[in-house]
């Protein structure tokens, strides 16, 4: 390898991680060092390829390599389509979306996929091009500098575990061509993909179950972990890691600065595992935070990983070798909904708790809803300690947030449902779950004015929480379920559309009337954002723990950084509640900037209180 040539800045990135990043490609691929020969120089024509503009956000950014922390981002997600038409139209709404006091952009997938076949976008056909009814590449290079203009980061999904069926790579599989059948995996008859079978889980056993399709024009099995339209990319041939690896940099230097590692736990298939979270996961992701670090320092790693808590965490990697940059707090979203359900804090504050104890240094991104369905992961194990049992206790979560449950104001669907074992994920959106549609439809003003405080109280609690904060498009004027999905055939198997509709914008217009639900959710959450930002007790290096209350139905928070603490309460329950204030400190309220007395506060039913004590300001009175 001669770098003599090369870039000295390059050169020096790369010389800084080139004994690892040999030592793991070299042991994942059984030292073909020919195709790290390859790894290197696309490298290098990915730095090379890099824009200006690009080079010098790398560089901004390596001088405050912590950038992403802190308490100054919000996020937004949003599918293009559905928020304004185009990626232009998207252009075209940046005002709104800073209106909304969000600087940290989702873009929902929007690769090339097939219509009707693409698991809304996550059956990728072509790496390099945006679906033709959203606009082009360029579109998508330029709404990312309109972006970095106005200091919006942009995230972008990358689908590193399989490609559509109709990708170039599965095109020349189906026609025979051994090197392109063994970018996936292809099997002669069923019996090594019944021997996989034997131990790995199926993802959607009801709507595509097995984990392989038979493929008649190849005349053979492939594994399709997803959907029997998406074929599984296979990690241990080093030219499909090489040539993902470059499709992910292409992306890069489009201007993203977020790149979210799709299924990342599945990439490593190996015959008598779960074909889960395997250690060659971890190294190869481990590779692709230095191959970010050496071509574009700027961009940072997202991964997607749906589990429980112990197989989340190793995803940050250590201090010395990390892996993703940042990572979902998953489990919190659905704890989150129990509780809503409930109404009871424990199982919150149990998972809260290990969240609380993990190192300052891990960045989850915390939401409320996702373009996801929400499964409910939670630790039976400690439910079961109030007499909760997993089947019935899922039955009743869903029974109360799809309306089933007697009296219950929420408006949800069920997500794969399993009707034999009464066992279903849930969709809807976030407003329609808190009851809002429900008020509305019965022109019930008690129940609007509740559904709109627990919104609100949903949206300040997780504020409050250690990380980024990530709203779902239209959550900010409490967008409402839209069942228009049943109607298109391309879309009404699949209930996650529920919560997918397209942006209200003639209800985005109420936003700054203040009577309006639409206004009343909009200011207040513009509010939070902007209270949160003002204080650094907000900062990730806080110390967080949590405030015992004597409730059951009220989650207490505390936070302290640099001389500020906050007393944070969460009214779960359908009553007033007393909040009393068991930590030191002379406390004001950070919303009306009263004095908090009697040691504590009356939270009204769905209600919360930001109390905070500045001691720089004690000290000096």
């Amino acid at each position: 390898m001669d770098k003599q040539g090369w870039p000295k800045e390059f050169r020096t990135r790369f010389e800084r991680h080139e004994e690892e990043l040999r030592w793991l490609f070299m042991e994942l691929y059984h030292g073909d060092n020919q195709a790290f020969e390859y790894f290197s120089d696309m490298l290098l024509r990915s730095y090379e390829a890099r824009s200006e503009e690009l080079r010098a956000l790398d560089r901004r950014r390596l001088k405050d390599p912590d950038w992403y922390k802190g308490n100054s981002l919000v996020g937004m997600l949003m599918y293009v389509d559905c928020f304004a038409g185009t990626l232009q139209g998207v252009r075209g709404k940046l005002d709104y979306i800073e209106d909304c006091g969000v600087n940290y952009l989702h873009l929902m997938p929007l690769l090339e996929s097939p219509v009707g076949r693409s698991d809304g976008g996550y059956a990728v056909s072509d790496f390099r091009k945006v679906q033709p009814s959203l606009g082009t590449m360029e579109d998508l290079a330029a709404l990312a500098s309109d972006c970095h203009k106005r200091d919006i980061a942009v995230c972008l999904d990358f689908v590193m575990n399989h490609t559509s069926e109709d990708h170039e790579w599965a095109r020349r599989a189906r026609a025979g061509e051994k090197e392109f059948q063994d970018r996936y995996f292809f099997y002669d008859n069923w019996d090594i993909p019944r021997e996989f079978e034997r131990t790995v889980p199926q993802v959607f056993p009801t709507t595509a179950p097995g984990n392989f399709s038979w493929c008649p024009e190849a005349n053979k099995v492939v594994m399709t972990t997803f959907y029997p339209y998406q074929w599984d990319l296979n990690y241990a041939n080093p030219t499909v890691f090489n040539d993902m690896t470059e499709n992910m940099l292409f992306l890069c230097n489009q201007g993203m600065d977020i790149i979210r590692l799709d299924a990342v736990p599945y990439i490593w298939k190996q015959l008598g595992t779960n074909c889960r979270n395997l250690p060659q996961v971890h190294s190869l992701v481990r590779i692709m935070r230095m191959v970010c670090e050496i071509v574009c320092p700027s961009c940072l790693l997202l991964g997607e990983v749906v589990m429980e808590p112990s197989k989340v965490v190793p995803y940050f990697g250590s201090v010395e070798k990390p892996e993703c940059h940042l990572l979902y707090n998953v489990t919190t979203m659905a704890s989150t909904w129990h509780t809503v359900a409930t109404k009871d804090v424990r199982l919150l504050q149990h998972q809260l708790g290990q969240v609380f104890a993990l190192p300052r240094e891990y960045t989850f991104l915390n939401y409320l809803r996702c373009h996801d369905d929400i499964g409910w992961g939670l630790d039976y194990d400690y439910l079961r300690r109030f007499g909760a049992e997993e089947g019935e206790h899922k039955r009743f979560l869903n029974d109360y947030l799809t309306g089933a449950w007697w009296g219950s104001p929420a408006r949800g669907e069920l997500y794969n449902n399993d009707p034999r074992l009464r066992d279903a994920r849930l969709c809807g959106t976030t407003a329609s779950l808190c009851g809002l549609e429900a008020g509305r439809y019965e022109h019930n003003h008690d129940k609007i004015e509740w559904a709109t405080r627990l919104d609100i109280m949903l949206h300040a609690y997780m504020f409050t929480l250690s990380g980024i904060p990530v709203l779902y498009s239209g959550d900010e004027i409490g967008q409402e379920n839209d069942y228009s999905y049943h109607d298109d055939p391309n879309k009404a198997a699949d209930s996650r559309y529920l919560h997918r509709g397209k942006m209200n914008w003639f209800a985005a217009e109420k936003r700054s009337d203040p009577e309006s639900v639409e206004g009343k959710l909009f200011s207040s959450i513009v509010f939070l954002e902007k209270l949160r930002s003002a204080h650094r007790v907000f900062e990730a290096g806080a110390d967080t723990w949590l405030l015992l209350t004597g409730d059951d139905g009220v989650l207490g928070i505390g936070r302290y950084y640099k001389g500020e603490k906050l007393a944070a309460f969460f009214n779960f329950s359908e009553g007033e509640r007393w909040a009393p204030v068991n930590t030191p400190g002379d406390f004001k309220d950070l919303l009306t900037g009263e004095h908090v007395d009697y040691g504590g506060v009356l939270l009204p039913p769905g209600g919360f209180a930001w109390l905070i004590c500045d001691f720089g300001t004690e000290e000096k009175r």
